[in-house]
């Protein structure tokens, strides 16, 4: 396993670039390392939800960004080309735009026959929080925390290695947890109920050897 430090994860992938030395993170990242949503979508898969690319002011490429729309839905997810991983970081910025019942954006790792974790923070809560899917959501770990602005763009990190599971807000690390139960599987996107939130600097690096 590659070992990287928390604080080169998170200086390291700040708006979806490289700006430090002496890891992974610090490479110039190739094309299944960032997405770059000015593009057409290729590869991705949508599980549910309604994921268009989108003008959104403050996205870092061109202005486009990833926007999920459906407000109908338990949960919306999208998946990423790539994967599986298993030790991987991942780091976004994210916008949510708005919602009444919620408010969210969230990252998903290791999603694999529809079982999946996923970290998400929520513009109308004022907690920071992990869980695991598996026909059902359940909560592993929670913290307190300032809920993200609705309308101005944060950024979610988090990286997976081995059975430990740390999750940064605006780079503020509030997630340190283990779970064994899903060992490997493909990243992506999440929303929760009638959250419109837009995604943009999606950047994806593994940490799996070879």
């Amino acid at each position: 396993m590659i070992k990287i430090s928390r604080r080169q994860f998170v200086t390291t992938t700040a708006f979806g670039a490289s700006v430090s030395v002496g890891n992974r993170f610090a490479q110039s990242a190739g094309p299944d390392d960032m997405f770059d949503f000015a593009k057409p979508l290729g590869g991705w898969e949508t599980i549910s939800g309604k994921w268009t690319v989108e003008d959104v002011p403050g996205a870092s490429r061109n202005g486009r960004a990833l926007v999920q729309r459906a407000t109908d839905n338990e949960y919306n997810v999208i998946v990423a080309p790539g994967g599986p991983y298993r030790n991987v970081g991942v780091s976004v910025r994210f916008k949510p735009i708005s919602g009444q019942e919620d408010a969210s954006g969230g990252v998903v790792v290791r999603l694999s026959e529809g079982r999946y974790y996923v970290v998400r923070a929520n513009a109308l809560e004022d907690n920071f929080r992990f869980y695991y899917y598996d026909r059902a959501r359940h909560m592993l770990a929670s913290t307190n925390v300032a809920a993200p602005a609705l309308g101005e763009w944060h950024k979610l990190q988090i990286m997976a290695t081995g059975d430990r599971f740390q999750a940064w807000l605006n780079d503020r690390e509030l997630i340190d947890h283990r779970d064994d139960r899903f060992a490997a599987g493909r990243i992506g996107l999440w929303t929760k109920a009638d959250s419109v939130a837009a995604f943009d600097a999606l950047t994806v690096q593994s940490f799996d050897a070879g």
